[in-house]
């Protein structure tokens, strides 16, 4: 494809950002050939930015208004920007779905609610209740359980998540939602490719990402951090940013609970669920008075448990 044919084609606000930087660009008498190195990508790329077929990163745009002088224009109308102006989802989360179509690795470290790859039937049609249009709410659906299918087969991309043990406390729907999703978690958990480690909130030495993040790794070799402010998704490909969330996320992993004592952790709770009322940690952060059941002292098969001689470190 021609480069007039693909800035015909492109959506509006992509061939207009594209149309503003080569404006920018040949004012500063730079080439695509001169420029590219200086803003630290290849020429095949600013070219695709300037034809509207590639959507620029966030430190790219920054550094091509410091190079180039704009005063900051580039930046404010990438932010401005509805670079998928066609899709069902917002422009930025519709970027991560083709990411997560074209990865063949995802590292995710997830709060407050489940993972949206790892969200079982009913969580997903608890969470999207409050949806008052039944065709809306449908589609929603529909897209959220299609987006898990590549990654819940044995063949799929590796699939790391850690989840914040808020994730497993906030109640989605009823208790019964809950323990569907935890069964669900334990079933996908046994995929080859997928591995599934709970932070527990007792441990405050954990040094958790301050919002959720996906780091992801695609086909053709590119890594992206991805994250969430309150309105918007957040991409980076900056090598720097990648490595310092990796290692951020490393570090995590290796902290928190393994894989198998995340098991353990995740049948406590469904063992809550299953109960019919949500978790005692739930109750008590709201303050709620808590029955007390009768003292036994029991291991797994009823065997007696003896009790403590010495007091629980810090009392």
């Amino acid at each position: 494809m021609s480069a007039r044919n693909a800035a015909s084609s492109a959506p509006g606000g992509r061939r207009a950002f594209g149309q503003l930087l080569a404006h920018y660009r040949r004012a500063a008498g730079e080439t695509q050939e001169s420029l590219a190195p200086q803003i630290l990508c290849e020429r095949s790329v600013l070219s695709r930015i300037e034809t509207g077929d590639r959507v620029p990163s966030e430190p790219l745009v920054k550094r091509c208004d410091a190079k180039l002088r704009t005063g900051g224009a580039l930046y404010k109308l990438w932010r401005e920007t509805d670079w998928y102006p066609d899709q069902a989802y917002p422009d930025w989360f519709q970027r991560r779905i083709n990411f997560e179509a074209k990865a063949t690795r995802l590292l995710a470290f997830q709060a407050n609610v489940m993972p949206g790859l790892l969200q079982s039937e009913e969580y997903v049609q608890a969470l999207f209740a409050h949806d008052t249009d039944p065709a809306r709410r449908e589609q929603r659906i529909r897209i959220r359980l299609s987006r898990q299918e590549r990654f819940l087969c044995a063949d799929g991309p590796l699939l790391m998540v850690v989840v914040d043990e808020s994730a497993l406390r906030n109640v989605v729907g009823s208790p019964k939602v809950m323990a569907a999703q935890c069964r669900h978690l334990l079933d996908v958990g046994k995929l080859p490719n997928i591995r599934i480690q709970i932070a527990p909130a007792s441990n405050s030495q954990l040094l958790r990402p301050r919002t959720s993040m996906t780091i992801l790794k695609l086909i053709d070799g590119e890594e992206w951090v991805y994250f969430e402010s309150l309105e918007r998704g957040h991409f980076s490909d900056d090598p720097a940013v990648v490595a310092r969330h990796t290692r951020t996320y490393d570090v995590l992993r290796a902290d928190c609970l393994s894989a198998s004592e995340s098991v353990a952790f995740i049948r406590d709770a469904l063992e809550e669920y299953g109960r019919g009322r949500e978790s005692s940690y739930k109750r008590r952060a709201l303050g709620e008075e808590q029955p007390q059941p009768p003292r036994r002292y029991q291991l797994r098969g009823n065997r007696p448990r003896y009790p403590r001689l010495h007091p629980r470190p810090g009392q």
